[in-house]
């Protein structure tokens, strides 16, 4: 039996999605992206170059070619209330509605209602609509704070004050956002992601994946949306304990739970960010679909049939016993052009030969008769897979080294140096 299944969006994560269904049986794949991506491309039967925020267009397609189902892949459409549009169609989603996807689209919901229902996790924090309070309360505060603009921001949006800026920093950047800003205390710690199946009542957590935002090695500069990510063979990280995982996935739990009980149901893909501190995880921002790269690398593992995940969700028959991961370590590292994130060189052409054996995933790239060009954000990714993290670092960096033009990468990702200095720093707090 065949069944078409929509992916909305473009990236590396879409294109690892679809990589993942084009491996299931039955399924034939329909895409929607803003600007073409090749991998995506290649694995579809029918593509639409279209912005996944442009409702009616997307819809129009969906429904002209009989999608069975659809897997939203960015937030924007999330927010733009896509899931709604496609349900009442008759076109089961793999992604929250709109109301449901304001776990990540409005922190500050996410913040009352964690608050609200006691669910653990929650650092303090304060919601500021008023740029003169939020300023009046940063020169007041005695330590240093997460600002947090309330809706979305691409993973960029969040500074952090002894960090990214000095006080007067901090009151100009809530200045220059209007003062819609969530003021969280800062949270010392080490960061890990949690991703979760989810079909509105039953959850089943996948490996655990740490990210790397800076643009630079040693964690130094901007954030971006995302340099890298690894995971280890045993699904946890060296930094965090079971018991701390147990906490997280408690955390998301309750979370559903809540969802549920308020006549939201969530259903699709629940990414929790965690902070692990002295006193256990704490929760730094839900998002309501797959990170990217972390989209990336838990799927270069999954051994079950995505189609048949998609199907389980929609009927609410989702189970853990249905889903399996390669107990394998994971290291993605994203190429990006020079300049990146700031002021990224566009249209500079690339050359590659990948015979290291990792995964290859395109996200912001052009390719015109055979060859591959920048654009304005993360160009591909390559994702290397062993039965150790040293393995899988090495497939995914001589991969990156392949790549000839004038783009870069964080070579530092997944090494035994990085991940020493995470697990010392754990150590340390604790």
């Amino acid at each position: 039996m065949t069944m078409k299944v929509l992916v909305v969006g473009g990236g590396g994560r879409e294109h690892a999605i679809a990589r993942a269904l084009s491996l299931s049986e039955g399924v034939i794949l329909l895409s929607v992206m803003a600007k073409r991506n090749p991998g995506i491309a290649s694995l579809s039967s029918e593509v639409l170059i279209e912005r996944e925020t442009n409702i009616p267009s997307v819809l129009k397609f969906a429904l002209s070619r009989e999608a069975d189902y659809a897997v939203i892949g960015p937030e924007a459409p999330l927010e733009a209330g896509i899931v709604d549009h496609l349900q009442e169609k008759g076109i089961p989603c793999i992604g929250p509605t709109l109301s449901a996807a304001l776990l990540e689209t409005d922190k500050a919901f996410c913040r009352e209602m964690m608050q609200r229902h006691g669910i653990s996790g929650c650092p303090h924090y304060r919601t500021f609509y008023s740029a003169s309070d939020a300023i009046g309360f940063i020169r007041d505060y005695e330590g240093d704070l997460a600002i947090k603009p309330i809706g979305l921001t691409g993973g960029k949006g969040v500074r952090i004050m002894g960090e990214h800026l000095d006080r007067e920093g901090a009151v100009a950047y809530v200045r220059s956002l209007g003062g819609n800003v969530v003021l969280e205390e800062r949270l010392i710690g080490e960061e890990f992601t949690l991703q979760a199946f989810v079909d509105g009542k039953h959850i089943v957590p996948m490996p655990l994946v740490q990210d790397h935002k800076r643009a630079f090695e040693g964690d130094q500069g901007p954030n971006t949306g995302g340099m890298g990510a690894y995971s280890m063979a045993n699904h946890s990280l060296p930094f965090v304990t079971e018991a701390d995982r147990r906490n997280a996935f408690g955390i998301m739990r309750d979370v559903v739970k809540v969802m549920e009980d308020a006549g939201t149901p969530y259903r699709g893909i629940l990414y929790g960010q965690f902070m692990n501190t002295a006193k256990g995880p704490m929760v730094i921002e839900f998002n309501a679909r797959f990170g990217d790269p972390e989209a990336m690398n838990v799927l270069s593992l999954l051994e079950s049939d995505l189609g048949s995940i998609v199907t389980n969700i929609v009927s609410g028959s989702l189970s853990e016993h249905d889903i399996r991961f390669a107990r394998k370590a994971t290291v993605c590292k994203y190429l990006v052009p020079e300049g990146y994130p700031d002021a990224p060189l566009t249209g500079e052409p690339l050359t590659f030969s990948n015979d290291s054996g990792a995964f290859l995933y395109y996200a912001n790239v052009e390719e015109r008769d055979g060859i591959f060009y920048t654009q304005t954000s993360r160009t591909l990714a390559f994702v290397g897979v062993g039965d150790t993290l040293g393995e899988a670092e090495e497939s995914a960096e001589k991969a990156a080294r392949s790549v000839k033009g004038r783009i870069r990468h964080r070579s530092d990702i997944g090494t035994r140096a990085l991940l020493e200095k995470r697990i010392a720093h754990m150590k340390e707090i604790r």
